[in-house]
């Protein structure tokens, strides 16, 4: 029999979509605090990481449990998810901020939602990523 964890009830999706939205919070808030000293798009892939770690302690103790592979495997595949999905963040946050919002004269708090949209952008590949292939049980 597969041991694979099937994606399976809205109440998982939910509790993905909770936790990850936590984790946004702390992504988009660090973002905030950094911009000052990188600039948006240094401080877009800084906040990132930092609400990456995260997210990857909050799936693993909340959403998913530990898979059956290596700590150091798990991080890996986990990192791998996050960083096709660091692609469409900082494409969709830099590319409203600094192109879509000014052509359209879109100014309030710019940064800020562009960043937010750009956040929310992964959300359904990231779990089904992580429910088939971060956190698998092989």
């Amino acid at each position: 029999m597969d041991k694979e964890r099937p994606i399976s009830t809205a109440r998982d999706f939910l509790r993905f979509l909770l936790t990850g939205g936590f984790a946004a919070l702390v992504n988009l808030a660090s973002r905030y605090v950094l911009t000052p000293s990188l600039g948006f798009g240094g401080s877009v892939l800084v906040a990132y990481f930092i609400g990456m770690i995260t997210a990857y302690v909050l799936f693993r103790l909340l959403v998913f449990g530990g898979s059956d592979r290596s700590l150091a495997s798990e991080v890996y595949r986990f990192t791998f998810v996050n960083v096709v999905a660091l692609g469409l963040v900082w494409i969709v946050s830099v590319g409203l901020a600094r192109v879509i919002f000014p052509a359209i004269g879109y100014a309030w708090h710019a940064e800020d939602v562009a960043h937010l949209v750009g956040v929310c952008i992964p959300a359904i590949s990231s779990y089904i990523g992580h429910a088939k292939y971060t956190f698998r049980r092989d």
